[in-house]
């Protein structure tokens, strides 16, 4: 069928009326709380939609079903992990981020250690979340590359001039969407974008059941002997060696996952931002645990797609299918294989809901330069008028520097998801042991948290240089690095502070 004229007219519209809605829903910011905050009277139902769309969307959308493609659903045992992390942030962290007007995640360290573990632990951060979110960016420009290839327009550019077009032109759109709507049209929006994306998804498995003989018992004789609809693996076939770096064994999804979960939700100001956007302690709380909830079915969803794809295209490699990547196998479907007008709606949905994620990440970004940084740092004396002036500036600064990154990963080997994950579980572990030892152990001082923040990211990178561990198992280590190292150097002196608890409001 392929991408007709009438499809692209549907994203582009879509793509504007995004745009134009986002901006009309966030006009009436006056102060970073608007901004950053949303004035702290979000409904915690939007916030459990918002988190999820966030950390799914894209990646989600494209890598997902890739991953089943190639193997099958043991990815789904992490989920379960994912469900009991969020558990425990809801439990654990977020009473701990109640007291006091906590501005973002690492506030509570400012106000727990100092300002030195505060900044250490922001611009960590930032770091972290350049880097998994180009690769978040460069997972967007997936589909739109493939339409721009198939409809024959700008012949002649190669796959990376081509990835590096759609990722300018995403980008570009992204900053221009951020800068305007703050974090209050990036929540609302989100809602609107998950729906619709979702419905995209069902639409697609619809699809395929209704063209397959036999439906979906004919998705079932094609996996039965790849064993594609696997979903519990033991990985008790394995050697030790081989057992730490399967990422997807029973232990190490759900033990793993979980503590994974724990740091992603309870220590990335990405998710924090928008817990912090609720009404009180228990409206996030509500909202953190039913995105766990929420999640298991859309990650269900997906998984099962992949291998429903793998059924429709009769188990080819996606190299004999004319691809470059495994994550290029859903997004060739939808354009040549989904009605006309279907199709741009669900691109639309794609791109819109990425515009969504990647604003998001220009809005944490921006937070924890502007309030972790900036502000206690230098300006102190800054008018609210002035912060928020501030705060757009190095919104857009931070994307012109996300889109160069995204450029980067052109070229990345594996499929996104799994990339963007690693990347953010190296220093995950070391941030949520910070945390951890902040609220178990009221004797540990600032240097002490420090001394094994650093530690636990030279561990790290010793481990992944050397050690070939499963990716869920680098916060384990990471974490576990910082809470040992924080107590021996709290009980023997390694290092000396005046004060335990700085107050830095």
């Amino acid at each position: 069928m392929g991408f007709t004229s009438i499809d692209m007219i549907i994203v582009v519209v879509y793509m504007a009326a995004s745009v134009g809605l986002g901006s009309w829903i966030g006009r009436k910011q006056t102060n970073t709380t608007d901004y950053f905050l949303g004035g702290r009277d979000i409904p915690w139902q939007a916030v459990t939609f918002s988190i999820v769309a966030t950390e799914t969307s894209v990646l989600t959308f494209i890598g997902i079903p890739a991953i089943s493609y190639l193997g099958n659903i043991t990815f789904l045992q992490i989920v379960f992990g994912y469900m009991i992390g969020r558990l425990l942030v809801a439990l654990i962290m977020i009473p701990a981020y109640s007291e006091g007007k906590i501005e973002t995640a690492y506030h509570f360290l400012g106000n727990r250690f100092g300002q030195k573990m505060r900044s250490i632990a922001s611009i960590t951060f930032m770091g972290t979340r350049l880097l998994a979110d180009g690769v978040r960016l460069f997972a967007t420009a997936i589909p739109l590359t493939i339409i721009i290839k198939g409809s024959g327009f700008l012949g002649g550019l190669t796959d990376g001039q081509f990835y590096a077009l759609s990722i300018v032109f995403i980008g570009i759109l992204t900053m221009v969407y951020t800068y305007i709507g703050g974090i209050r049209s990036v929540i609302w929006m989100d809602v609107i974008q998950m729906s619709v994306y979702i419905g995209g998804a069902l639409l697609a498995v619809l699809l395929i059941l209704n063209r397959l003989p036999g439906g979906f018992d004919g998705v079932i004789e094609w996996a039965a002997d790849e064993n594609k609809l696997r979903w519990l693996y033991f990985g008790t076939d394995l050697s030790l060696r081989e057992f730490i770096k399967a990422p997807y064994t029973l232990f190490t999804a759900v033990i793993a996952g979980s503590i994974f979960s724990l740091a992603s939700h309870g220590t990335d100001q990405l998710i924090i931002q928008r817990v912090l956007t609720c009404r009180d302690k228990r409206s996030s709380q509500l909202a953190i645990t039913s995105s766990g909830i929420v999640i298991f079915f859309q990650f269900l969803i997906f998984l099962l797609l992949g291998a429903m794809l793998y059924a429709y295209y009769e188990g080819l490699s996606p190299e004999q299918l004319g691809l470059t990547r495994a994550d290029e196998i859903f997004p060739k479907f939808i354009v040549e294989e989904m009605p006309v007008g279907i199709s741009g709606l669900i691109v639309a949905a794609l791109f819109a809901a990425a515009m969504s994620t990647l604003s998001s990440s220009l809005s944490s970004l921006s937070s924890a330069t502007v309030l972790d940084i900036y502000k206690p740092l230098f300006g102190k004396d800054k008018s609210e008028t002035e912060l928020l002036s501030i705060s757009r500036k190095v919104t857009l600064g931070w994307g012109v520097i996300l889109i160069s990154t995204a450029i980067g990963f052109i070229g990345l080997k594996g499929t996104v998801v799994e990339v963007a994950l690693g990347i953010a579980s190296y220093t995950y572990g070391g941030l949520l042991g910070v945390f951890l030892i902040g609220i178990i152990d009221k004797k540990t001082k600032q240097i002490d948290a420090i001394i094994g923040f650093v530690t636990a990211l030279i561990v790290m990178t010793v481990v992944i240089a050397t050690l070939k561990i499963a990716w869920p198992l680098y916060t384990v280590v990471g974490a576990t690095t910082v809470i040992v190292v924080g107590l021996m150097s709290s009980k023997f002196g390694f290092g000396s502070e005046s004060k335990t608890n700085k107050m830095t409001e």
